[in-house]
């Protein structure tokens, strides 16, 4: 999926290139002030620091950073190009979210910058989201790997942050998988972090979309993976936390994801481990638990349509009989044979019910007749 290849304004494309480097996210006022005057107007008037208070607080630290040719070009000489509102590529469906809540912590970004030949509209349109620990167990990270490779074969795009533990598992089974998936990193995209992602993150682009609302040169910082968690939960339809303690940045991206609207689903760990507290935690507040690919892409796909098949459950020999005939077979000793007269006894029923039953427990190899008395068939026991 190509981008969308309209032309943007080089004026509007400059103004949030200039935005982006002098506002750090959140950055809500000024996005309010964009709104209200446009990206062209307002990033003039916070250059000449014509502006309200509280945009001011948010801008005024750096306002005379105008580095737009400089942070257009490093984007350029990585593979990166900057994807804004005014971009027919820019998801606007997804990140409609926003609208849902007043919180200044969750305010839409003024632009992204984007690594990767993908659409980001067309890879986000069916997108789940996918976190959970750094330090995650062999379990964690091979469920993750495992749904992510599954959610790609239902042709659904996978979201994570790229960080060590689920992050790079989901990421390895969307890729294994064949199928996209996106990476949001808090820092500038031309800076791999983890360092010993940096190939992850590569493929990533080559197969998906690398995404940064930070301008080249960033670097990471704790504040910003938390500010970067809430578009990892906008960028997706539903998000599903496969391992994470009760105090973890997965949680924060539970929070973002359930304040947002959209679905939350856990994974479900073993009670005694400390690293899926935060998942039984959600769950018992609500989240859906989800052990299946087809459980996510049933919570999040097309409604009455992608329905998760019901999985296959172990079938007894003994299923398929009816009351009367299960009765009788339970009856059946395994070992020394019994009359009908016994087996009558035995079952509480009528004799001509006990031989009508063993007839058929006979033709279904579940009875044996041996000189006038009758058996459990060896290996018939259901």
């Amino acid at each position: 999926m190509a981008p969308r290849t309209a032309v943007v304004d080089e004026e509007v494309l400059r103004a949030r290139a200039y935005l982006l480097r002098v506002a750090e996210p959140p950055a809500l006022h000024t996005k309010m002030l964009v709104d209200l005057l446009g990206p062209v107007a307002a990033a003039d008037a916070i250059r000449r620091g014509d502006v309200p208070e509280r945009v001011a607080d948010e801008t005024s630290a750096r306002r005379g950073a105008d580095r737009v040719d400089a942070d257009l070009a490093a984007a350029a000489a990585c593979g990166a190009r900057l994807v804004v509102p005014e971009d027919p590529d820019w998801p606007q469906w997804p990140f409609a979210c926003f609208g849902l809540t007043d919180k200044k912590e969750l305010a839409p970004p003024l632009g992204l910058w984007v690594r990767g030949n993908g659409s980001l509209a067309d890879l986000t349109d069916r997108a789940v989201a996918m976190v959970g620990a750094r330090a995650a167990s062999g379990y964690g990270t091979h469920t993750a790997a495992e749904l992510g490779a599954g959610l790609a074969a239902a042709g659904q795009t996978v979201v994570s942050g790229a960080a060590i533990g689920i992050d790079g598992a989901a990421h390895r089974g969307a890729l294994a998988g064949g199928g996209p998936t996106v990476a949001v990193l808090a820092c500038g995209l031309d800076r791999a972090y983890p360092t010993s992602h940096a190939g992850l993150i590569d493929r990533v682009a080559r197969q998906g979309l690398v995404v940064s609302e930070y301008p080249p040169g960033a670097v990471p910082a704790r504040h910003r993976f938390l500010v970067r968690n809430r578009l990892i939960a906008a960028l997706s339809v539903g998000t599903v936390v496969v391992e994470a303690a009760l105090r973890s940045g997965a949680q924060r991206t539970a929070s973002d994801a359930r304040e947002l609207g959209t679905v939350l689903m856990a994974v479900p760990g073993p009670v005694t481990s400390a690293a899926s507290a935060g998942c039984h935690e959600l769950i018992r507040q609500g989240a859906l638990l989800v052990t299946r690919a087809e459980e996510i892409t049933e919570a999040t796909g097309r409604l009455g349509v992608e329905l998760a098949r019901e999985p296959e459950r172990p079938q007894r020999r003994t299923d398929v009989l009816d009351e009367t005939q299960a009765r009788v077979h339970d009856a059946l000793p395994p070992r020394a044979a019994r009359d009908i007269a016994w087996l009558a006894v035995e079952a509480g029923l009528e004799q001509d019910t006990v031989r009508s039953a063993l007839v058929e427990l006979e033709r279904r190899g579940l009875a044996e007749f041996h000189e006038g008395r009758w058996q459990r068939s060896v290996g018939g026991g259901g």
